[in-house]
């Protein structure tokens, strides 16, 4: 069973740095590539971040290029965001999520889902 498991969101002041985690069990992780997406409240699920299976491939979302960084220890089966400068407009909860192919290209047909943490930057 796989199981994707986030953790470190938490509330922070505008400006501020969080870094997430997830931990991935269940299934080949150095396979797959793993993503970062968020939902804002009354808004849709929006693609985050992504690194691809070897970590030599990444893509952002325009509106985090710059002050987000996404990672990926293979040896510990874990993928990171490191959110630098954070926003009030950053506020989401964020989701981790596994793609099978191993390229982690931006869409959100993602075969695996963690449960999200939320993340709150207050102004």
């Amino acid at each position: 069973q796989v199981q994707l498991v986030e953790s470190g969101g938490g509330l922070v002041e505008a400006g501020g740095s969080l870094r997430l985690s997830c931990a991935a069990s269940g299934l080949t992780f150095s396979s797959y590539a793993m993503g970062w997406f968020r939902q804002a409240p009354g808004k849709e699920r929006e693609f985050v971040a992504s690194i691809s299976w070897s970590g030599g491939n990444t893509h952002y979302a325009d509106s985090v290029k710059g002050r987000f960084t996404i990672s990926r220890d293979n040896t510990k089966n874990t993928v990171y965001l490191q959110m630098n400068s954070l926003k009030p407009e950053d506020t989401a909860v964020y989701y981790c999520a596994a793609d099978r192919t191993g390229w982690g290209t931006p869409r959100l047909d993602y075969d695996y889902w963690g449960q999200g943490t939320q993340v709150t930057v207050s102004s």
